[in-house]
């Protein structure tokens, strides 16, 4: 069966429980934003606005033309760029954190770009879909629901922000103690759902497989390169650039999945680029971030030789 037409089935109860799982994760991320998060985005405007315009323009628009010049179907197409046109999840943070990037800017970045794909976001997904004539002939078929698209991303990214960060401010040691638990949680339960989720729909998509494994990497790939070198091009030091880097690579695809289900009838393509991307761009971030590690420590061992044979 072609992969246009394989549609996933998800029960109205299991909808329901993605969107509670998803506002959890969310609220994981608002548990963790502080004021002086907003007052980094302040003292370095530059590397947050680069930030945002890089996700939320240069990403999509590298998406549209990967698609056109790969070639590929039309729903795994328009996953590409509902994955492109999501805000960043909370594990950047934790990427950035193992990479000895910038976690302050990356805190600050994750914060202002999931405020901003409240208004942002379903407007991207209509603009960039349009540019490609097999995604925006699949936007047609579907008669996306704009106004309903923003209500849904409002309640799951608006309202976690709205309770979570007056907790943190109001009782600080609690939320420090509460915020682990709830982001652990948040992210098992969400890889639980993708798991179980797939492995009940595999049937009509095991022939697909292949193809979507080699477009998510490949993807994800370019999404943390655009990262790194869009914050290269314009002189961010070598920490804020790994903050960008995975800001621009770790997506929240757990909202893309969630707004196929609802928005897109479970359409196959885009739910299992969603579903894999969520995976994947775990797997590829912790590598990348190992890489430097280490690379970190071999330049720091090469440093301290240098200093012994000079003494």
């Amino acid at each position: 069966m072609p992969i246009d037409d394989v549609v996933l089935n998800f029960s109205p109860a299991s909808l329901v429980i993605l969107n509670v799982v998803l506002a959890v994760i969310i609220l994981g991320i608002a548990l963790e934003v502080r004021p002086a998060d907003f007052r980094t985005v302040l003292r370095s405007p530059k590397a947050v606005v680069l930030g945002i315009a890089a996700q939320y323009l240069l990403l999509p628009a590298v998406t549209v033309g990967i698609a056109l010049l790969l070639n590929v179907p039309a729903s795994i197409a328009l996953g590409m760029i509902l994955v492109a046109c999501c805000p960043p999840g909370g594990i950047s943070n934790v990427l950035t954190h193992r990479a000895h990037g910038d976690v302050a800017l990356s805190a600050s970045m994750t914060a202002v770009s999931n405020l901003v794909a409240i208004i942002v976001m379903p407007l991207n997904v209509a603009f960039w879909a349009a540019l490609s004539p097999s995604t925006a002939t699949l936007m047609r078929d579907f008669s996306l629901d704009r106004g309903g698209m923003l209500i849904q991303v409002l309640l799951i990214i608006g309202v976690p922000f709205a309770v979570g960060m007056p907790l943190a401010r109001r009782f600080p040691g609690l939320t420090d103690r509460l915020r682990p638990w709830v982001q652990r949680i948040g992210l098992i339960a969400l890889l639980a759902f993708i798991v179980a989720g797939t492995a009940s729909n595999l049937g009509p998509l095991r022939e697909h497989l292949g193809t979507i494994f080699l477009v998510v990497l490949l993807h994800d790939a370019v999404a943390l390169a655009v990262g790194y070198w869009a914050a290269a091009a314009v002189r961010l030091d070598e920490p804020s650039r790994r903050a960008v880097t995975f800001e621009v690579g770790a997506r929240n695809t757990g909202l893309g999945l969630g707004l196929t289900l609802t928005f897109f009838a479970g359409l196959g393509g885009m739910a299992m680029v969603a579903a894999w991307w969520g995976i994947w761009d775990i797997l590829a971030g912790l590598v990348l971030a190992a890489w430097w590690r280490r690379r970190d420590a071999k330049r720091a061992a090469g440093l301290d030789g240098q200093r012994e044979e000079a003494l």
